[in-house]
Formats: structure tokens, sequence, C-alpha cells
């Protein structure tokens, strides 16, 4: 016999042998149970019905007791209680977030990338003209209105609107990066 053949066709002992026969005998109904307790979820069902023939396999002397009859309100109780136990961790532990939900959730720039911007902003807003820059620094950073701007500037508001416009307009051209931000 050579090594492959012994691996293969080791003998089953007898304990496997209950354990399998625990399985076709109360496997469905252990199914049912635990596809109830996990709200029809069949894969986690299927893995606490393992579950619990592991913990039968641990307990021999549990399924030999000669105080009952039967070894399945034994199961179905420590199948109960796993599904118990596992529902508890899952609230414990954070909700786990799919892949789609990451895929569109907000992307915030963080305060490196940030710092960054606002020196090209600076940077370009030196490119302007003084009358564009007036318009822009009091309208759009220091958040004045258009009649306040145009108060300010004793210009009229026509005017602000317009200088307004080509500020933005000049600085598109000078930040191609950050158009979608100057609309």
């Amino acid at each position: 016999m050579t090594a492959a053949t012994t691996l293969t066709h080791r003998p089953t002992t007898t304990a496997e042998h209950e354990l399998a026969a625990l399985q076709r005998e109360h496997g469905r109904p252990l199914f049912a149970l635990l596809l109830r307790l996990c709200d029809g979820d069949r894969q986690r069902a299927e893995d606490l019905v393992q579950e619990t023939l592991v913990r039968a396999w641990q307990h021999p002397e549990a399924l030999r007791a000669d105080a009952f009859d039967s070894v399945r309100p034994w199961l179905m109780t420590v199948a109960r209680r796993l599904a118990i136990d596992a529902r508890r961790a899952r609230r414990a532990r954070p909700a786990e977030v799919g892949d789609a939900v990451l895929e569109n959730a907000p992307v915030c720039a963080d305060h490196a990338e940030r710092a960054a911007a606002a020196l090209d902003v600076r940077e370009a807003v030196k490119t302007l003209t003084p009358e564009h820059r007036e318009v822009l620094v009091l309208v759009y950073f220091q958040g004045a209105s258009v009649a306040e701007a145009a108060a300010t500037l004793g210009i009229p508001p026509g005017t602000v609107k317009s200088r307004a416009y080509y500020a933005l307009r000049a600085l598109r051209r000078v930040l191609p990066g950050y158009a979608a931000d100057l609309r």
C-alpha cells in the first residue's frame, strides 16, 4: 500500500459514523430551525448546522446520556443558542459595507490637497486684472452680494456681474483641473 492510498482509503472511526448518522437523522430539522432563526440566510444556517454537529462530536457524553430518549432536543437547544450567539455577535460589530456603497461614497480631499489647491487658486487670482480681482474677492471670497459689491466699488451691479463672469472664465483657463469647482 502506498502513502496516497492510505490517505484516501483511511478507515472511518465510530465517531464519524455516529456523526454521519446524526446528520442524516437530524440535519433537516436543524437546518429548518436555523433557517428561521437566521431570517432565511441559507449560508449562515448551514454553517450553524455544521457548528451544532461539531459540538455534538466534541461532547459525545451528551449524546449517549440515558436521561433522554432522543438527542434531537439537545441538538435543537445547542443550535438555537448558537444562532442567538451569532446574532448577538453580528449586532456587536459594525455593519458590513459592500463595494457598491464604497464606490458611491463621496471622497473628501485631505488637508494637504486643500492647502495645495488654495495655493494654486491664490497664484491664479494674482494673474487677473485689478478690477476683476476686486470683484472676485468681494463676491466669492468675502461673500458679498452683487449689490453690496457694487456699492463698495462704486460701479453698477451689471458691471460687477460682468467682471465676475470674466474673472471666473480667466481662472478656468489658468486652472484647467479646477474647472468643475469654478462653475
